[in-house]
């Protein structure tokens, strides 16, 4: 696989830096998570395919047991605010001096400087602060967040593996190594850098929910069938418009493309709530009028076109995406049907790869330095 030799050192957190490692370790990168002693990873659901070592962080030896890991790792990932990583004496300076190849990746809610660097937040909050959450929603109605998708896994895990993707390959030239200050509010903004830039196109200009993409207009909304299901219409252009009224049995002069976009909607609505989800994708499919159905999750990897492409995988009852995007040589592996594990499942074999001995490593467990699972592989 593409990143097949990568090591990488990711400190366990939530969201977007297993994400982040996720990616990493989909594409070939062997990935080791660093825990506290005491974890509980059951809301980590990204964890797949990495080992664990269980360390206390707050003690010297736990501190020198990273230090050598960071000797011969590629990539560090870490998620703590700022200062952290400093007063843990794991900071780049340190760990750079040792091993001037690393990628020091520090993925943040608000970066290593500014006014809120040192707040708490969540993906709620980077959205927000992003300019992009103003954007979202109905007309009358308060803006609504896409769950925790934007800031978390797209402006934050996403961004930050492209962030090391890219300082990999300048040292190819360079042979040094570089800190990357990824945070989610700018990853936010930064994937909404065409909603900034295209603002003076005429699809804009109005309040929140009025506009073309928005929910504001009858020709790129979502509508209920009579299964209670949905259809997604994003009929934009007039040709896909035209196609569009000829499936729901509507003319132009009944429903005009760009005026009276409201009555329009209740028009549309009421043709959706005649035919079931199953009817109307036998009406659309094939048909460029840019209509689809919306799915569940159990839904989505059963799909004609997504099993034609094995856009998912399954094992053990676990479907999962498979990596995006395909490569056509070195295609990644989803790390989602490997298993996930355990805290401090791989404690012992890592620390015997860096030269300590069982007896050392007894005591290292025997003082609450570390801590081995009881599967550790011996």
């Amino acid at each position: 696989m593409a990143l097949r030799g990568i090591k990488v050192l990711e400190f366990a957190g939530l969201a977007p830096v297993p994400f982040c490692g996720m990616v990493l370790a989909d594409f070939g990168a062997s990935v080791l998570r660093v825990d506290k002693l005491q974890a509980n990873t059951d809301l980590d659901s990204l964890g797949n395919g990495k080992q664990s070592i269980a360390l206390n962080l707050k003690h010297p030896d736990g501190v020198e047991i990273v230090k050598r890991l960071a000797k011969t790792s590629d990539v560090l990932i870490e998620p703590f605010r700022k200062g952290v990583m400093e007063k843990l004496g794991l900071g780049p300076e340190i760990l750079m001096k040792d091993n001037p190849r690393l990628i020091y990746a520090r993925l943040t809610g608000y970066g290593q400087s500014g006014y809120y660097c040192k707040n708490a937040g969540h993906d709620i909050n980077y959205v927000g602060l992003s300019g992009l959450l103003s954007l979202f929603g109905r007309s009358g109605e308060k803006p609504i967040f896409p769950v925790n998708f934007a800031a978390d896994f797209a402006g934050g895990g996403l961004t930050c593996a492209l962030g090391i993707l890219l300082a990999l390959h300048e040292r190819h030239s360079s042979g040094l190594g570089q800190v990357i200050d990824s945070n989610m509010v700018e990853g936010t903004a930064y994937l909404g850098s065409w909603l900034y830039r295209s603002q003076n196109l005429p699809i804009w200009g109005n309040e929140r929910g009025k506009n073309h993409l928005d929910t504001g207009a009858h020709f790129y909304e979502v509508y209920e069938t009579k299964d209670g299901k949905y259809m997604s219409v994003g009929a934009l252009e007039p040709q896909f418009y035209e196609k569009l009224l000829e499936g729901l049995e509507l003319d132009q002069d009944e429903v005009s493309q760009f005026v009276n976009f409201e009555e329009s909607k209740i028009l549309f609505a009421k043709k959706f709530k005649e035919k079931t989800q199953e009817e109307w994708c036998a009406i659309f499919d094939g048909v460029d009028a840019c209509v689809a159905p919306i799915l569940s999750l159990e839904e989505a990897p059963k799909h004609r076109h997504n099993a034609e492409r094995r856009s998912f995988g399954a094992n053990s009852g676990v479907t999962v995406p498979n990596p995006a995007p395909l490569l056509s040589r070195t295609p990644g592996k989803a790390s989602g049907l490997r298993p996930r594990p355990q805290v401090g499942e791989h404690t012992r074999v890592v620390l015997n790869g860096l030269g300590y001995t069982d007896d050392e490593i007894a005591k290292f467990v025997e003082t609450g330095v570390a801590s081995c699972h009881n599967k550790s592989k011996l």
